[in-house]
């Protein structure tokens, strides 16, 4: 299995292998390499590990390219290069680990879901045939196979049962200033569960190059106005990055299963 991890504000570097050795893995090599596309460069983290005589890679990219989650601002990321240095490295698989703002009081910031469906009315495009006309479907824009792995494996870290819901669907907004109250309440009433400003992207670039692709949200803040007792709480960078941060033992034990 080789697995592609896009981290970004949510996972923003891997500090340790604890998460890998506590399942049997054994690290072989771990090697940072600057990938080169016809897009730009990309820096890379690749580690090489094995269990039970059988071979396993992970690349992981930082989607902002750096050592902390404020190297790229989200509207400048280079996605196009990101996706095509992970298809390079022949990944069967991608998953991008996302930090959210969450509007459904099923999903309470400190939880930890993926999404099923996403919703991007930006107007940006964001595709690998700007030359030529060609369309590609999304009707289901996640991987279903990947999305029933990761279901199970979060529900069993968490303790979730299994009639309880934990995919949602991302509405991506522009960035980089958080919403305002009203366009939460907007986004509510066209069916947004959770809010964040890249994921749609890297899912629509896999989806053109039939790389199966899923996300895990990371439920960081209540959006805007939604906060309980304070609707007019201001959101704040870090405490955002912070919260994402602290609770990535679900999210790493879920990429380890994958593998």
């Amino acid at each position: 299995m080789r697995l592609g991890v896009i981290g970004g504000t949510g996972l923003v570097r891997i500090e340790d292998f604890d998460f890998l050795s506590s399942q049997g893995f054994e690290v072989k090599s771990d090697d940072f390499i600057n990938a080169d596309t016809e897009f730009g460069n990309v820096p890379l983290r690749c580690i090489s590990f094995s269990k039970d005589s059988s071979s396993h890679e992970l690349i992981f990219l930082q989607r902002h390219h750096g050592l902390t989650e404020t190297s790229t601002p989200p509207h400048n990321i280079n996605h196009r290069a990101n996706i095509a240095s992970l298809k390079g490295c022949n990944v069967d698989g991608i998953v991008g680990i996302c930090s959210v703002g969450t509007l459904s009081e099923i999903f309470p910031p400190g939880r930890i879901g993926y999404a099923s469906q996403y919703i991007d009315f930006t107007g940006v495009a964001t595709t690998f045939f700007d030359d030529s006309a060609q369309f590609t479907s999304v009707t289901n824009p996640f991987d279903l196979d990947l999305n029933s792995k990761i279901d199970k494996a979060l529900r069993t870290n968490q303790n979730i049962d299994s009639n309880e819901k934990i995919d949602f669907c991302y509405y991506l907004a522009q960035g980089p200033q958080f919403e305002t109250s009203a366009e939460i309440r907007a986004i509510s009433m066209l069916g947004g569960e959770v809010v964040g400003m890249t994921m749609p992207r890297e899912a629509k670039l896999c989806r053109e190059l039939e790389i199966p692709y899923s996300a895990i949200l990371i439920s960081s803040n209540w959006a805007a106005g939604k906060e309980p007792g304070d609707p007019n709480a201001d959101l704040s960078h870090e405490s955002v990055s912070n919260q994402a941060n602290e609770k990535l033992t679900p999210v790493l034990d879920c990429l380890a299963s994958l593998i």
